[in-house]
Formats: structure tokens, sequence, C-alpha cells
């Protein structure tokens, strides 16, 4: 996906009623909140006095005829800049410390709401759009939670007192002022939406650029190997120039903007200063007056240009608001049920299937499961094998509950795992999956996954049972070794122990195995194989099977097709019985491997 201008591309928000779900994140920091606020008002009223210093500095300081009347002036007006200064600042790292604040609480609980969705809601839910919530949207609330508020806040009470002050210092002017103000804002913030959609453009051009030199950088293989970078090289050129030319757009636009909008200001003040000038020179306002109403004036418009451009950033805070919603607002449909049912205390690793029958939220029609009845006594080793999308993986999912059954019931040790709690569920099951995850962390940290609360000499041992001591070993800092981006710097075959001494270390009673050794090299899958051996002792084994050994070894193969139980038996029973089984067992693991004399015997 693209790469994304969070202040450009996110849509805006129908009302601004959203952002009312902030205040629970606001409310356990509202002292920090108070003492912004504090700081704000005192920071407020030393700007609004600076104009006040201002007029007695011009009125009574130049005129004065000691100096120390001069002096004293300048003391005041220092004090006044010193004290906006001070609170100026205290405002700023308050209002920011808040904003820091709220939006890593909002993208704590985000992330823990989402981490707990079932596989459903995955379903639907496009990661990358998970991605860009967390990280766009709340950057969104981000301004809008510190610096936003503060400038909302500041600016409305300058706005309001400038006003006021404005027509204490002089009613003619302020009329002249309230005609002139709306005159120059409404071209300027016309100007600057015709901007700002030449920003999202370029923007745009940029992002399309990026994506397309990550997709060529990620296929550079690819690339080098049918000789083509100079044709890549070509098409990222032309990309790169047409973002060129609309930056170069873009940048006559705000530079239009800044000549306007530079001479819609001057050209108001210079008409203000004038009527002033005139006022003074027929002594119906001094000097000084005139320099406290322009200074009022420019804090009126700079009030005002605020207050605009933060409405448009206060509607993309409500949009993005609104999508963190959604988020917190899902509900998982896997859950622990109210008063969940405890599985009993002593883990036997009994697996039951009671007619049980399933098909996926995004395929309704299809039966995944069709009246599946499975029994597995403790210490049971079971071969699931059947053609793609027989079912073997879905009877996995159901087990560690990742979906409930639409009809029928799925027993651990005794108890429907729908009424237990799915963390005590998953918590006796391990699995090893065919496509294995190892995290950008350290071996350690990878293998310690299994127990969290796991010593170090317990690791050790599980690595030393996976096969993966040796090899981890030799890497640069050992077992404190960063293994990279899905584990980049590793084999296929040293992944597939990694997660075995994962499995290993958590020491489960039940145990499923998505075979992955089909894919490895010979000695790689020889050492992943003892580590499975290893694993498999004394536990509930239920295997999705890859190999003939794995089937030979099993206490019974079950055969599914299309959703069900086809077939159950022992391998030299089935390739005779069954059909389907003998085809399998030919193309899945080879008519040369059948005619293997050791595999003869093994059968």
């Amino acid at each position: 996906m693209p790469p994304q201008n969070p202040d450009i591309d996110r849509p805006k928000g129908r009302s601004l009623t959203p952002l009312r779900s902030l205040w629970p994140f606001i409310r356990p920091y509202s002292g920090i909140l108070l003492l912004a606020m504090g700081a704000l008002l005192i920071a407020s009223g030393a700007f609004l006095a600076v104009p006040v210093a201002v007029r007695y500095v011009i009125d009574y300081g130049f005129t004065a005829a000691d100096a120390a009347a001069v002096d004293r002036y300048f003391v005041y007006f220092f004090g006044v800049a010193l004290l906006l200064g001070l609170f100026a600042a205290a405002r700023a790292y308050l209002v920011n410390w808040l904003g820091e604040r709220v939006v890593a609480d909002i993208r704590d609980q985000v992330y823990r709401h989402v981490i707990r969705m079932d596989s459903t809601f995955f379903e639907v839910t496009k990661t990358g759009e998970i991605l860009s919530r967390l990280t766009a949207d709340t950057t969104l609330i981000q301004s809008i939670s510190g610096v936003g508020l503060s400038i909302i806040l500041r600016s409305s009470l300058q706005f309001i007192g400038a006003l006021v002050l404005l027509a204490v210092t002089n009613l003619q002017l302020m009329g002249l002022i309230i005609v002139l103000v709306p005159a120059v804002l409404v071209p300027i913030i016309a100007i600057g939406r015709w901007v700002r959609r030449l920003s999202r453009d370029s923007q745009d051009r940029i992002a399309d650029a990026s994506g397309m030199a990550d997709e060529s950088l990620n296929a550079v293989h690819t690339i080098q190997a049918f000789t083509a970078e100079e044709m890549e090289s070509d098409r990222f050129g032309e990309s790169v120039e047409l973002s060129f030319k609309t930056a170069i757009q873009r940048a006559k636009a705000r530079a239009f903007f800044s000549s306007v909008s530079t001479t819609s200001l001057f050209g108001a003040l210079i008409v203000v200063l004038w009527v002033g000038a005139r006022s003074v020179l027929s002594g119906e306002m001094s000097g000084g007056e005139l320099g406290q109403f322009v200074l009022y004036a420019v804090f009126v418009a700079m009030s005002a240009a605020m207050l605009s451009e933060v409405w448009g950033e206060l509607q993309r805070a409500a949009g993005a608001m609104e999508r963190l919603l959604e988020l917190l607002d899902a509900e998982p449909e896997i859950k622990a049920p109210a008063n969940p049912v405890a599985l009993p205390v002593a883990e036997q690793g009994r697996v039951e299937f009671d007619h049980v029958s399933f098909s996926y939220p995004s395929r309704p029609d299809m039966q995944a499961l069709d009246d599946v009845s499975i029994k597995v006594a403790p210490g049971e080793k079971i071969a699931l094998v059947g053609p793609s999308g027989a079912g073997k993986s879905t009877a996995f999912q159901l087990l560690m509950r990742f979906y409930d059954p639409h009809s029928g019931i799925v027993r651990v040790d005794g108890v429907d795992v729908s009424q237990a709690d799915p963390e005590a569920v998953r918590r006796r099951i391990g699995i090893v999956p065919q496509e294995t995850v190892v995290f950008g962390a350290t071996a350690r940290e990878n293998i310690r996954f299994g127990r969290p609360d796991a010593s170090d000499a317990e690791l050790e041992a599980a690595a030393k049972a996976a096969a993966a001591h040796e090899f981890i070993q030799a890497l640069p800092d050992g077992y404190d070794t960063h293994l990279g981006e899905r584990g980049a710097r590793l084999s296929g075959g040293q992944k597939q122990r990694i997660a075995i001494a994962r499995a290993i270390l958590k020491d489960p009673p039940i145990l499923l195995l998505d075979e992955a050794t089909s894919s490895l090299d010979a000695q790689s899958e020889r050492l992943v194989q003892e580590a499975l051996e290893f694993l498999e002792k004394d536990r509930t084994t239920l295997v999705i099977a890859h190999r003939l050994a794995t089937v030979l070894e099993a206490d019974r193969i079950l055969v599914m097709d299309q959703g069900r139980i086809v077939a159950a038996g022992r391998h030299d029973e089935l390739v005779k019985r069954n059909p389907l089984y003998a085809r399998l067992a030919e193309l899945q693991f080879g008519a040369a491997e059948l005619e293997d004399p050791v595999v003869k015997a093994a059968s």
C-alpha cells in the first residue's frame, strides 16, 4: 500500500461527535489539562497586554522628560514579554505531553483490543488498514488532542479578547476591521484549499514513485535475472519526473498563495494605518492608541486564520476517531463465556469431535467440515490425510477455538471448548505450523515465546531437544542474536527447529503438527524429524501428514475428503480397501517411496 500523508489523505468526519470519545482518554490526566489551561490563560493575558504596553511606550515613554520613565516603561514591556515566554513554553510542553500521552493510550488500547479479535474479524479486515489506523489516524488524534486543542483554546481566547479590546480602543476603526477581515480571509482560505488539493496530488505522485521503488527493490533478483534493470529504471524515472512536475505546480500555487496572503494582509494593515493616521492627525486618537489598535487587528486576523485552519484538522480528526472507534467497538465472536467451565486440573490430552459441522464465514455455502466425529485418546498419534480443502487444517482451527462449529461439539479433556476460556484451551495445545513464524527478535526471545516464565536453562534444554542448540550457538551472539525480520537470518530447517523448541518449552499435553519437512533438504529434514519424534513422546498428537513415515508411525490414519472422514485405519489396510487413500499415497508419498523395502517392512 502506498505511503499516505495523514494530514492530507485521511477523509473528514461527517460531524465532530466522535471527538467526544477522546474525553475518557484525557480524563485520567485532567490535572495536566488544568495546569495547561492555567498556563494558557496567563500566556494569553500577557499576549493581549502587549499592545497596551506598546501604547504606553509610544505615548508616554518617548515624550517623558526624564530617561528613568523611558526605562521603567521598557522594563514593564520586558516583564510582559518574559511572562508570555515562560507560560507559553509551559503551555506548549503540557499540551504536547497530553497529546503524546493520549495517543499512546489510544494506540495501546486499540492494539490490545485488536490482538484479541477472532479469525472472522481478520477475514474481513485488512491488516494494512489496521496498521494505517494505528499510525495515520492516531497521528491526527495526537495533533488535535495536544497542539490542536491548544491552538483552538488560545486562538478563541485571543480572538474574543482582541475583538473586545479593539472596541475599547476605537469603535470606529473596529467597524473597518469587521469589514476588512472577511474580505482578506475568504480569498486566502479559498486559495489555501486549492494549494491543499495540489499538495495531495504531489503526495500521491511521491507515493506512486515510492510504491514502484518498493516493488522493484523487493524483486531485484527477478529484475536482474531478466536483465530488466534499464526498463525498470526508465519506469521509475518517468514516475519521478511526473512527481517533479506536480511538485512544481504545487510550488507555483504556494508562491501565488504567499503573494495573495501577504498583499492582502499588508494591504488591510495599510488601510487601517491610513485611516488611523488621519485620526491621529485630527487629534481623535493618539499614536499609542493607533499602535495598540493595529496590533489587536493583527491578533484578530491571526486568530481567525488559525481557527479556520484548525477546523479542517478537527474534521479529519473526527473522521480518524470514528475509524478508531470502529475497531474499539468491534466484538469478537470467539470469547470466554460469562461463567467459563474450568478444564480438569489433570492434563490428559483427550480430544473429541462430536458430529461437528462448520463452514467459514467468507464461504457460508461450502461445508469445511461435515458431521465429523473423532475420538483421540491421551497419548495417541493420529494422522490426517486428504486432498487440499478436505478439512484437515479446519479441524486444527476448531480445536484451537479460532472458530466455533455450527453444530456439534469439540471437547478437550471432556470439556466443550465453546464453554471454556479460549486461553485455557490454547494453553493445553502446542502447534508447529507448516509456515513457521519467527519474530524479529533474538533466538532466546523467539523460543521463550512458548513459555515466557521459563528459565534460561529450560530454554536451552528445549533448544537441544529440538536440535537447535548447535546452530544457535554458532550465531554471532548465540541466543542473543537478532534473527532479522521473519527470521531472515535462518534457513527453513532452522526456523522449523526454533518452532519445535518453542513447542517443547511449552510442554503441552496436545500437539498439532502441520508437517513442513517436505520442502526441506535431506539433512534438515532428518534433524527436524528427530526433533519432532522427541516432541511427540508422551503426548496426544494430531498431524497433517505430508510424509509416508508419519502415516506409518501413526496409531490411526483418518482419510478426509470434502469435509468428511471417509476412511480410518492403518496404512496397509487403507491402501488395499480405500481407493482415495491409495491414490493419495501414490501421488503424495510417491510410488518410489512405496516400493522402498524399508517402507514395505514398516508397513
